[in-house]
């Protein structure tokens, strides 16, 4: 961890109360009123620490793109804050969450990551601004203030996350949204953002095999950018996503012997071949691949009785154990592991949207394109007799409040961006702040075992690309991957459909093991009508929310 103590009232900060076992305080001598902590613990891959260059200072957590690789990550960045001042943010690319001291201006920023890939935590009290990647660092740091924010309460026993990018369990801490820089001096405190995922006009190449080449260089780049000194770790299930970002990763490498895989599936639980279809992939691309059955880590039935430690309430506190020792197996295969999330988000095929916005264009020659091409390409037609007769499954409402939820208890409803004319769904997808909750995820893996998670999907190169096809054709089906990976992956994978989960996994362990009785701390009933609970084997759809009631429970109990 680091983070940043500033007495913006000048006030000289006492270093010494700082430390503690596995923490170096430092900072500059001319400036008292600030001083750094960063954890002595090191994992191989980013630049972690504190250095200096003249009177700019920075700490945190760094991995840029493209870097210049005879000088640290974190010099690089002082380098060009030296050089073109504000303007530095501009010409970094990658996950980053740090903070930086202009000691000729007397400011501190701060600065996060254009997606949030890493977590930047900020609270004030008294003159004091306390900047983290550590949430639970800044609650110890303010004891006398304990005060739950209650509508990220509601949001995470609704959603099971925040629907808003700044709000954490504690009313007095906030996370600095992605793409954001918070600015602090003696005077003035604020915050702005300094960047926003824009797409323009779709991108037209010459033919198919254009496109396929694109996508390969950017991939290329990517995990090249992203690839440790020895082997790397590929999160692979069957299906298209993750095969191809293995097949991408080989080809980066150009050494399969670098490359293992691990597919985690399900023998008892529910129907799953995802085994069978990493398998071949596996095969045909000649790296190793280990398969891990996760009907027995699922749920853990004694999680009440385990010490977990989460800086937030999280559902995965049930599983946290077996998830500790897979995280480990990781671990001893690889120090850095790659997982596949991005296209099924950035190829969403939003043919309704994009025919229409060709015709509101009169771009005639575009929309006879699209509209030859989405019908020479489409054979299954079950899809649109559902659409256009009404018989599919009906949908469910979105997030619907859970009937236990204490009145006047009401989640957040943040604002929601305009709907961007030709790619809707897509690009509301990355607005969305699942995302920090899937980060989140990632942080308590790398928390649990020394290796590091990497989203080459979400290398800004790639996801403008993935975003800027013309969805009719290359999003149906994800025709561009399948076209880039002809011949590089096994005709079965290119060939399958989209697999989903039938079902919870959580489902039939908790009904068949129950769950533990709930601890009732006091703060629960402010939040949740226990009498309104269900039984676990009978909570049906509400079975998501019941396990975030128990995961708030437990986590009340944990921090008095």
């Amino acid at each position: 961890m680091f983070a940043a103590v500033f007495n913006r009232n000048g006030r000289p900060v006492d270093r010494r109360a700082l430390g503690g076992a596995g923490l170096i305080v430092d900072g500059p001598a001319d400036a008292p009123e600030l001083a750094f902590v960063r954890s002595t613990d090191a994992v191989a891959g980013d630049w972690r620490g504190v250095e200096s260059l003249g009177p700019f200072w920075i700490a945190g957590r760094l991995r840029l793109d493209a870097r210049d690789a005879s000088s640290s990550d974190g010099v690089s960045c002082l380098q060009a804050y030296e050089k073109v001042g504000d303007g530095f943010i501009d010409r970094l690319a990658g996950d980053f969450a740090f903070v930086l001291w202009d000691g000729k201006r007397r400011r501190l920023l701060a600065v996060r990551d254009r997606l949030g890939v890493r977590a930047l935590f900020h609270a004030e009290a008294d003159g004091t601004l306390l900047v983290s990647d550590s949430l639970d660092w800044i609650a110890a740091q303010r004891q006398g203030d304990r005060a739950l924010d209650p509508r990220w309460i509601a949001d995470f026993l609704t959603l099971g996350h925040a629907r808003d990018f700044e709000s954490t369990v504690w009313q007095g801490a906030k996370r600095l949204a992605p793409a954001h820089l918070l600015e602090a001096d003696a005077v003035h405190m604020t915050s702005r953002r300094y960047w926003r995922l824009e797409l323009g006009e779709p991108l037209h190449l010459p033919n198919a095999a254009a496109y396929g080449e694109r996508f390969l260089d950017l991939m290329t780049s990517a995990i090249r950018d992203r690839l440790p000194p020895g082997r790397v770790g590929i999160s692979m299930s069957g299906g298209l996503d993750s095969t191809t970002l293995a097949a991408c990763t080989v080809a980066a490498t150009g050494d399969p012997a670098r490359v293992v895989a691990e597919c985690t599936h399900f023998e008892r639980l529910m129907a799953d071949e995802e085994k069978r279809y990493s398998t071949l992939a596996a095969r045909h691309l000649g790296i190793e691949i280990v398969h891990t059955a996760l009907d027995d880590a699922a749920y853990d039935p004694e999680w009440r009785t385990r010490r977990i430690d989460s800086a937030e309430p999280h559902v995965g506190a049930l599983a946290a154990e077996p998830e500790r020792r897979m995280s480990r197996a990781q671990a001893a295969l690889a120090p850095v592991w790659f997982f596949g999330e991005g296209p099924d988000n950035a190829l969403v095929f939003e043919r309704d949207a994009y025919l229409s916005w060709l015709l509101r264009r009169g771009d005639w020659r575009r929309l006879a394109g699209a509209a030859f091409g989405y019908v020479a390409s489409k054979n299954d037609w079950g899809e649109t007799l559902r659409r256009y007769t009404g018989r599919g499954v009906p949908d469910m409402p979105d997030d619907p409040e859970p009937p236990w939820l204490v009145r006047g208890v009401a989640p957040s409803r943040p604002d929601e961006e305009p709907a961007h004319p030709w790619h809707p769904r897509a690009m509301a997808s990355f607005t969305s702040a699942i995302w920090p909750a899937l980060f989140a995820g990632f942080d308590d893996d790398e928390a649990r075992a020394p290796l590091l998670w990497r989203h080459p999907y979400l290398d800004l190169r790639v996801l403008g690309f993935l975003l800027a096809v013309p969805p009719v054709p290359w999003a149906r089906r994800k025709r561009l991957l399948r076209e880039a990976m002809r011949g590089r992956l096994p005709r079965e994978i290119l060939e399958r459909k989209k697999a989903p989960l039938a079902a919870s996994s959580f489902a039939s362990p908790v009904a068949t093991h129950g769950l533990p009785p709930l601890a009732r701390d006091p703060r629960l009933a402010e939040f949740v009508d226990a009498a309104k609970l269900p039984e676990a084997a009978s909570a049906g759809r509400l079975l998501p929310g019941l396990l975030a009631v128990h995961a708030l429970d437990y986590w009340l109990a944990r921090h008095p």
